[in-house]
């Protein structure tokens, strides 16, 4: 079974020249997908980007983040685990060298939450299955490992 998506993505820093020197243009891009809000991005501020947006070494590893999540839940459930709460503070460490660059690592730090301190073990165990069934990490050319924690609560 194949998905398929799509976007729109526009570059909005014409500033009147195009792109006539590295600094006579913005970063600024609008990211669109019918039926949901825009999502502003531009590029990282080290590359000349505006802060206030998202850059898309952050969506990258928001994507990560949020897949991990969403693998773990569904194992979450298929294990009979509850889990009321899932946080994470994920990092990511890009290596550049010239004018190109990539991913080195990517540390996701899930803190979750169950319901029953017996299946404490369990919940620990399924970040490795939640690990195998993430689409996104299974794309990516490098490590992305996990420090989770369980609470009880």
């Amino acid at each position: 079974m194949e998905h398929h998506y799509r976007l729109g993505v526009s570059w909005q820093g014409n500033r009147g020249g195009g792109t006539t020197g590295y600094r006579d243009y913005g970063r600024d891009v609008l990211v669109r997908a019918t039926g949901k809000p825009d999502l502003l991005a531009s590029a990282d501020p080290a590359f000349r980007g505006d802060a206030g947006r998202w850059n898309p070494e952050e969506m990258l590893l928001a994507a990560l983040s949020q897949c991990h999540l969403l693998s773990y839940l569904h194992s979450a459930v298929r294990h009979g685990v509850v889990v009321t709460a899932y946080v994470d503070e994920p990092v990511a460490t890009m290596s550049q060298s010239g004018h190109g660059g990539r991913f080195t690592d990517v540390l996701l730090r899930p803190q979750v939450t169950i319901a029953d301190p017996a299946l404490a073990e369990t919940a620990q165990a399924i970040h490795a299955e939640a690990a195998a069934n993430c689409f996104i990490a299974a794309s990516v050319n490098f490590p992305v490992r996990h420090e989770p924690a369980v609470l009880v609560g």
